[in-house]
C-alpha cells in the first residue's frame, strides 16, 4: 500500500481544536491581562498580519511557482511556516477576544492585586521583585509571574510588611513584603 494512503501517528492538523486549557488559562476563569500585556499581543498579532504572513505567502507563491513541489525545499518549508503562522495568528485573536484588561495603574494601595510589583525578602536575607500579571505574560528571567502561579497566590491580598509562606521545590518558605506599587519605577 503507498504511504500517501496510510495515517502516521503524528500532531493533529486540527487547528481550530486548541482550548485555553491546553493555552494555560484553567477552566471557569477569566483571562486577566495588564495593559501593556495586551498591548504587546496586539502588536505581535498586528506584525504577524501584515509583515510576516504576506512575505511568506508571496515565497511560497514563488516556489509553487517554479513546479515539482513534492521536493521543493523552499515551498514545504513555506507553507510549513504559513501554518504555524495562522495558528498563531489564531491563538492571539482568541486571547485577546477572551481578554479582560485591569488598569493596575489606578490602585494606590500597599494590598497586593493584579498587576502589582512585589518586592519580597526570603528566609536567607535575598531579595527579589516579582510583579504579578496575566497567564500571557509571564517571564520568569524578568520577575513577571502569572496571577495563577503559587508564589502569586500567596502574594494576592497580602500588604506590605506581612509575611506569607508559599510551598516551593526547597519545601515550605516564608517570605516577607517589603514593598508593593503599581507604577513601573526608574
Amino acid at each position: 500500500m503507498s504511504k500517501a494512503f496510510t495515517k502516521e501517528d503524528g500532531p493533529s492538523e486540527d487547528l481550530e481544536s486548541e482550548t485555553d486549557e491546553d493555552a494555560g488559562i484553567p477552566a471557569g476563569t477569566k483571562n486577566y491581562m495588564t495593559l501593556e500585556g495586551a498591548e504587546r499581543l496586539r502588536t505581535e498579532l498586528r506584525t504577524l498580519l501584515y509583515t510576516d504572513r504576506p512575505e511568506i505567502v508571496r515565497v511560497v507563491s514563488w516556489a509553487a511557482s517554479n513546479g515539482d513541489r513534492s521536493e521543493n525545499g523552499d515551498y514545504l518549508y513555506g507553507k510549513k511556516k504559513l501554518r504555524e503562522t495562522d495558528r498563531r495568528i489564531r491563538f492571539l485573536q482568541r486571547r485577546l477576544d477572551a481578554a479582560e484588561i485591569v488598569e493596575c495603574e489606578k490602585n494606590d494601595t500597599d494590598q497586593v492585586r493584579f498587576g502589582a510589583w512585589v518586592k519580597i525578602r526570603d528566609e536567607e536575607g535575598s531579595e527579589r521583585t516579582y510583579r504579578i500579571v496575566g497567564i500571557d505574560e509571564t517571564d520568569p528571567k524578568s520577575g513577571a509571574i502569572s496571577w495563577i502561579s503559587p508564589m502569586a497566590k500567596a502574594l494576592l491580598q497580602a500588604r506590605a510588611g506581612d509575611a506569607v509562606n508559599v510551598r516551593t521545590p526547597k519545601g515550605e518558605e516564608e517570605f516577607e513584603i517589603l514593598d508593593v506599587w503599581y507604577r513601573p519605577r526608574g
